[in-house]
């Protein structure tokens, strides 16, 4: 007698398949959700990492590769003459003149995924993976606008007319030695921020949207030895003054920190000669400062970001308002992802975070640089 089998089946659920769809019909490919939740990752990290882009001005650019920028100076008042037309100024204020700035070429950012719904189920690894894309995305991203701002700091203005001179950039020294220490001093970094403060408010700079970035360990210099003496928030306490996301503030200035600044000739923090400070050891290449310029010292760069000799080894911080620098982006934070043939051949997808921007001071007026030693880095 023929033996009979009953097949058992079981409801097998696929983390991959959209099952919330909008419209209440399930979807069916197992691997529906696996790039959305790529790109979920990515744009978290994108976002929790880059604090330059809300901190200047951001234009999207569509249909172009450069975007114009105008700036109107100031102008005067005079006195009527009875009997006199009133066709304008007679030194034909305001000043205008035009700053341009224009897209760098796609930055991009990837990782190649082998197609097996076991590796694709393995959420801490595809979500560690998309994380460090958008962390490279945003890294970037900082560096640049914040060497900008650093050009701007050391520029003059770029309206010129006869008999008119706008204001242009600020560089302040932390302290009055030639020690590189004197940029961890808590007390040098307060007067530098009352002075820059200042500075502004004479070049009639707005008090909206001003900011500072320090390195870490200046950040937390400042909240150790002045956090308790009025001079910063004394409101904000525990892990609130601990995020450097712009908590405290001196002199309406809000406080940021990243280790994207130009400092020391490095990116963050320098540890090497620098007295006080404990060299954590095995840093890695990361602080490294590279060439990228319009010239062409880095493949893809359409602005002039500066060279490690120009940006220097003596700024130590950054103190803007917005208006300091723009960004323009043509492309936003994206990610793709391949398929068809090229999925087949390879039996997995490269997945690509992308973004095209540039960037470049606007007012220099608004940007100051902190900097230590007797002489200020030059402009470039």
């Amino acid at each position: 007698m023929a033996h009979q089998s009953s097949t058992l089946t079981t409801n097998l659920s696929r983390a991959g398949i959209n099952s919330g769809t909008a419209n209440g019909t399930p979807g069916t490919d197992p691997r529906e959700l696996y790039l959305k939740l790529f790109s979920g990752e990515m744009f978290k990290g994108f976002e929790n990492n880059a604090i330059a882009r809300d901190l200047v001005m951001k234009r999207t650019l569509k249909n172009g590769k450069s975007l114009q920028f105008i700036y109107t100076g100031r102008t005067t008042a005079e006195y009527h003459t009875p009997g006199n037309a009133i066709l304008g100024n007679g030194d034909g204020a305001p000043p205008v003149a035009e700053k341009t700035i224009t897209v760098d070429d796609l930055l991009i950012s990837s990782a190649f995924v082998y197609e097996l719904d076991e590796t694709l189920a393995h959420y801490e690894l595809r979500g560690e993976i998309s994380k460090k894309i958008g962390y490279a995305l945003a890294e970037k991203y900082d560096r640049l606008i914040f060497r900008a701002v650093t050009r701007g700091a050391r520029a003059v203005s770029p309206v010129t007319k006869t008999n008119f001179k706008e204001p242009g950039g600020t560089q302040i020294r932390v302290g009055a030695s030639t020690n590189e220490s004197d940029a961890y001093s808590a007390t040098a970094l307060v007067d530098a921020f009352y002075n820059a403060a200042a500075a502004m408010d004479e070049k009639g700079i707005s008090q909206d949207g001003r900011v500072g970035v320090l390195n870490p360990r200046q950040y937390y210099a400042l909240i150790q030895q002045v956090g308790e003496n009025g001079l910063i928030n004394r409101d904000e306490q525990g892990s609130a003054r601990q995020s450097g996301q712009g908590i405290i503030e001196i002199a309406g200035v809000k406080i940021y920190k990243s280790m994207n600044i130009p400092f020391l000739g490095k990116y963050g923090t320098k540890y090497a000669g620098t007295t006080g400070v404990t060299d954590p050891g095995n840093t890695g290449d990361f602080i490294g400062v590279a060439a990228e310029n319009a010239s062409g010292a880095t493949t893809g760069i359409n602005n002039d970001y500066g060279t490690a000799a120009e940006l220097g080894a003596k700024s130590c911080g950054l103190i803007f308002q917005k208006e300091a620098a723009a960004v323009v982006e043509t492309i936003g934070p994206q990610v793709q992802v391949t398929s068809g043939d090229v999925s087949v051949v390879y039996q997995g997808d490269v997945i690509l975070g992308r973004l095209a921007m540039g960037a470049d001071y606007l007012n220099p007026a608004a940007a100051v640089e902190l900097h230590v030693g007797a002489t200020a880095p030059s402009a470039f």
